[in-house]
């Protein structure tokens, strides 16, 4: 067999996506080794009979059920759950909840700043504290100042700060976005349901992935893995569209190198070709009686995204374009995904839009291989909460994010506009600040920015595990019970059905901490009247037996509660059919697609980020263990490194290794060289979820945070932030 340049890339990268759930790096993971480590804090457990535990992982979005060793009280591995269940599996990231339960750097007992000093506090005096200044807030009327920073909007803990704020009297319960958000408006607008998609991999014969990240980090991770192995057992394809060769791409059976920020433009590109060819009689679709706005749709395609034009402006051949188009609609079970990487962040509203149209002309939705339209799973059924003068005076003041009206209409949560918001008001429009399960600190782009709002706000309340760079600016600190510490309802919604998952404590609370649905009951008992009143139960496990109480027996023999009748009542709006175009879309003018900040001229370059199994970019960061795991060509001591093509480095007189100032509209950063043939010209890659300023010395300092770099663009069909990248320059040091 001939290995030429493209297939030795291939080999290379698609091995170390093998080897990140191959067996081999968890040898790592066995007993002796977790224990055995160089850390001086890792204990070494004493002889004695193992017991199982079965759980939910919480540490990611994937939901995992997976099982817990333990060795008399101590936990020293976690695995894989035994279980046909889809939801079973386990990442990098959950194999490293053991270390992450020990870590000395949890917070060990709620917290108080006393100029600029930590001091700790009992559970009972932060209450008091809290529940004083909020007391203070109501009095003047002030109760809409109250705002409330969430990881998600899914689950009962989540709907138990959202009823806070409710039975306060603020609007201002606002989560953390992810592709999620977007796919809910993209089906919303097109198919007259908020559900979430399932993209039924397996059962697909041609795969379409316009950057989705499906091998490094998307959804749930472990049955991503699982569907592109069945994908390839059953000799399907896969082609993979994105700037740089990924462990997707590398995996994939093609992959198409393109211009960063143009997927959209392709996608209707292809939609061009599929209609001009009328491809789409091929699916024995009537169009004219399942679809509502084609014709329109059809002369735009037509009119703006030629073959010619589109192959400009993305950087692929024409005839490559063709033969995709073609193709995909050749496969009898095709699937389009959309969602850069592990899909963290939600993107452009019209990007995605133009990749769902292609699933619309294969005609794909709620059938097998194609695209399941679920609805979240919708089991708490709590009574309204009592609300007094107090909330309704100001429970229907404008959000501080502007969501839900004017022209952003569309969307529920806008955190990225939050900053500026604050920023751009004297003093600031938020007096109390709760941030529970997220570090926006870190995860948001334009660090300065964010950093400049949250130092205006006059008392924030975290409720993190660990000293976090949202933390670390708060006033006060109740820390959350870890994991594998606590009970709690998973929400999943990765598989193809929707599922709740039961995530149960493995081990008594190891430290003085507080679980933050107890945390939050007690605030408002502390508040009393109506607000103690909204919040009837003794305690967070009472509220949740009360809440899973018909699901009871299920959850606690399988762990998941799995909602059979999850698809969704999409197409049930007024025309009853997939709208390509209707009044709603036309008010976002569509195809508006969002270019990289910065003059071209002056920033020649263009940085993205990339995803990593081996690097956790979200709420949670990294284990040492994790960090162990990342390439030297990633992470070296302290110096991060930059992919860059090597034709674009010898214009810039770089060698491997060599160190260079990287500089975009938003920052500087010094940075070392990765010579990669696997992107393209012209463009410079960065790994997302390195550069922590907070958590301990196996993570500080450990290269660049890419969010001090980037800037956020607002999409104007959404309101999100749908910034990809940001252009750059280089220059030798």
């Amino acid at each position: 067999m001939k290995i030429d340049r493209r297939n030795f890339l291939s080999l290379g990268a698609g091995a170390t996506a093998g080897l990140a759930f191959s067996p081999l790096p968890w040898k790592l993971m066995d007993d002796s080794s977790i224990w055995t480590q160089n850390w001086p804090w890792a204990p070494v457990p004493t002889d004695g009979e193992a017991s199982y535990v079965d759980t939910v992982c919480s540490l990611c979005s994937g939901g995992c059920g997976i099982t817990i060793r333990k060795i008399g009280d101590r936990v020293v591995k976690a695995e894989k759950k035994d279980s046909d269940n889809a939801n079973s599996g386990i990442c990098i990231l959950g194999l490293s909840s053991p270390q992450l339960l020990y870590s000395p750097s949890r917070i060990k007992t709620p917290l108080k700043k006393v100029e600029d000093k930590w001091v700790k506090i009992s559970v009972k005096q932060a209450v008091a504290e809290i529940a004083e200044k909020l007391k203070g807030l109501r009095k003047d009327k002030l109760s809409h100042t109250l705002a409330c920073i969430s990881g998600s909007s899914a689950g009962t803990v989540p709907a138990l700060f959202e009823r806070f704020l409710t039975a306060y009297g603020s609007p201002n319960f606002i989560t953390v976005p992810s592709v999620k958000d977007i796919y809910k408006l993209v089906f919303s607008l097109t198919c007259g349901a908020s559900c979430i998609p399932a993209f039924d991999i397996a059962n697909s014969d041609f795969v379409v992935s316009f950057g989705t990240g499906l091998l490094d980090g998307w959804g749930n991770p472990a049955a991503a893995f699982k569907a592109h192995s069945i994908l390839k057992d059953n000799k399907k394809q896969l082609i993979q569209i994105e700037p740089r060769l990924s462990n997707t791409a590398a995996k994939a059976d093609k992959w198409l190198p393109i211009i960063p920020g143009t997927e959209g433009v392709l996608a209707l590109g292809m939609a061009n070709v599929i209609i001009g060819k009328q491809l789409y009689f091929n699916k024995n679709v009537l169009f004219d009686s399942v679809t509502e706005g084609f014709e329109e749709f059809k002369a735009l395609v037509e009119k703006d995204y030629s073959l010619e034009a589109v192959s400009n402006i993305t950087g692929i051949k024409q005839e490559d374009i063709t033969a995709l188009a073609e193709d995909f609609m050749k496969a009898q079970s095709p699937v389009a995904l959309f969602g850069r990487g592990e899909g963290s962040t939600p993107g452009s509203l019209h990007e995605m839009m133009a990749v769902n149209f292609l699933n619309a002309l294969a005609g794909n939705f709620n059938k097998t291989g194609g695209v399941y339209l679920l609805s979240e799973p919708d089991y708490i059924n709590w009574t309204h909460p009592v609300l007094d003068d107090a909330a309704y005076y100001n429970i229907n003041a404008k959000r501080l994010d502007g969501a839900g009206e004017g022209k952003y209409f569309l969307a529920k949560h806008l955190l990225n506009r939050l900053p500026e918001v604050v920023n751009s008001s004297k003093t600031s429009p938020i007096n109390f600040l709760f941030v529970t399960d997220s570090n926006p600190f870190y995860t948001m782009a334009d660090t300065k920015l964010v950093e400049e709002a949250f130092k205006k706000i006059p008392f924030i309340v975290s409720f993190s595990s660990y000293m976090d760079e949202t933390a670390s600016m708060a006033d006060i600190i109740l820390p959350n019970h870890f994991f594998l510490e606590r009970y709690q309802d998973i929400v999943t919604t990765c598989g193809l059905k929707p599922a709740v998952g039961l995530s149960k404590p493995v081990v008594n609370p190891i430290f003085n901490t507080i679980h933050s649905g107890d945390a939050i009951i007690s605030i408002a008992k502390a508040l009393g009247g109506t607000i103690a009143e909204s919040f009837p139960w003794d305690n967070y496990e009472t509220c949740l037996q009360e809440t899973l109480e018909a699901k009871k027996d299920v959850m606690d023999k399988e762990l998941f509660w799995i909602d059979e009748s999850g698809v969704s009542n999409a197409f049930a709006d007024s025309s009853g059919k997939f709208e390509f175009i209707n009044d709603k879309t036309r008010q976002t003018k569509p195809y508006i697609f969002v270019d990289a900040q910065g003059e071209k001229k002056k920033y020649p370059l263009t940085l993205i980020r990339f995803d990593s199994m081996r690097i956790a970019s979200g709420y949670t960061a990294n284990s040492p263990f994790m960090t162990k795991t990342v390439a030297d060509t990633v992470i070296k001591e302290n110096d991060i490194f930059i992919e860059i093509n090597p034709k674009t480095a010898a214009e810039y007189n770089l060698a491997e290794r060599s160190k260079a100032l990287l500089t975009t509209p938003k920052g500087k950063a010094q940075v070392r060289v990765h010579l990669y043939e696997g992107i393209m010209p012209g463009i410079i890659s960065m790994p997302s979820g390195l550069g922590h300023t907070g958590y301990d010395s196996y993570l500080t300092g450990k290269g660049i945070n890419i969010n001090e770099l980037i800037g956020q663009i607002e999409d104007p069909a959404s309101g999100f932030d749908a910034a990809w990248g940001i252009r750059a320059v280089l220059a030798r040091v």
